[in-house]
């Protein structure tokens, strides 16, 4: 099964590009990594599923990040991606609370989706819209037609079992370069559409990917091309962590050693923990610090 992976294609006659993306052990990766109810589960699967969909239309190196920010319920949740496929994510949320609403827009109040492109070289752009629609597909929808007014459909589907977690996302869009990016019943995008939209969840998350896309559009011009492996992968690590501390005060950090026994960081989106004990730390003030000569963790 094509699980982890991403699939592009091109409608030629009707100038929309299209992504199929299914995701398991990368999602499974970062639902590890932490004891995430199972809404924000669901949550964190579509907004990853998503943020490969996007990372894929990147003409550039660089990185792509879908936040979601609000007042309610989830108060934050990113899922970040890298032009080649590399997903990282974390959510935060309100665990006072003894139960989460399992409805998307009960989840948040006055909140916002952020996207922020970061390219390689060149400058970040940031856009956002409100999450004032029923689902998270619909909203990022809302995103393309306000800020790019370009016509585009998403679907995002989750499924969790006791065994396994699978995140499955649909995305369709008319190419920016058509003259007609904005009138999809000149372009075909309506009824592509509306093909895209009759999937099952049993073929989304059961079916071999190429199987999906002949059922769906086997009566269509399509240019298939070779699919993208996607990982979960973490940019931290303990030599960034320690660059991180060479800013603050010598004195500071050995009276955090000397309270504390030693300076624990904890990655925000892996959670992992890096310990650093007063070797370390005047190693690091010295500039000697290296993987040779760091204490254990």
């Amino acid at each position: 099964m094509s699980f982890d992976q991403l699939h592009r294609y091109l409608f030629n006659q009707a100038h929309v590009r299209g992504e199929l993306v299914r995701l398991e052990n990368s999602y499974q990766s970062i639902l590890d990594s932490y004891a995430y109810p199972p809404v924000i589960q669901k949550l964190l699967g579509e907004l990853m599923a998503a943020t490969s969909l996007l990372t894929a239309t990147l003409k550039f190196e660089g990185d792509i990040a879908l936040q979601l920010q609000s007042d309610g319920p989830v108060n934050y949740a990113v899922i970040n991606g890298t032009h080649d496929q590399k997903l990282r994510g974390v959510a935060r949320w309100d665990e006072s609370l003894s139960e989460l609403p399992t409805d998307f827009s009960q989840l948040f109040q006055k909140g916002v989706l952020v996207i922020t492109i970061t390219p390689a070289d060149g400058e970040r752009y940031q856009g956002m819209v409100a999450l004032d629609k029923p689902t998270l597909a619909e909203c990022i929808e809302g995103y393309f037609q306000q800020s790019e007014q370009l016509a585009t459909k998403v679907i995002l589907r989750t499924q969790q079992t006791d065994t396994s977690a699978k995140a499955c996302g649909m995305f369709l869009q008319i190419l920016p370069t058509s003259s007609q990016a904005t009138i999809t019943e000149d372009t075909g995008f309506d009824h592509l559409s509306k093909l895209t939209e009759t999937i099952k969840d049993e073929e989304l998350f059961t079916l071999p990917a190429e199987d999906i896309l002949y059922r769906l559009y086997h009566q269509e011009d399509v240019e298939v091309y070779a699919p993208a492996d996607i990982v979960f992968k973490c940019s931290c690590s303990r030599e960034r962590s320690a660059n991180a501390l060479a800013a603050v005060e010598k004195s500071e950090l050995l009276n955090i050693v000397a309270t504390e026994g030693a300076i624990k960081m904890n990655c925000q989106y892996c959670h992992t923990e890096y310990r650093f004990d007063e070797i370390d730390v005047h190693a690091i003030h010295a500039g000697t610090f290296s993987m040779d000569t760091q204490s254990d963790q």
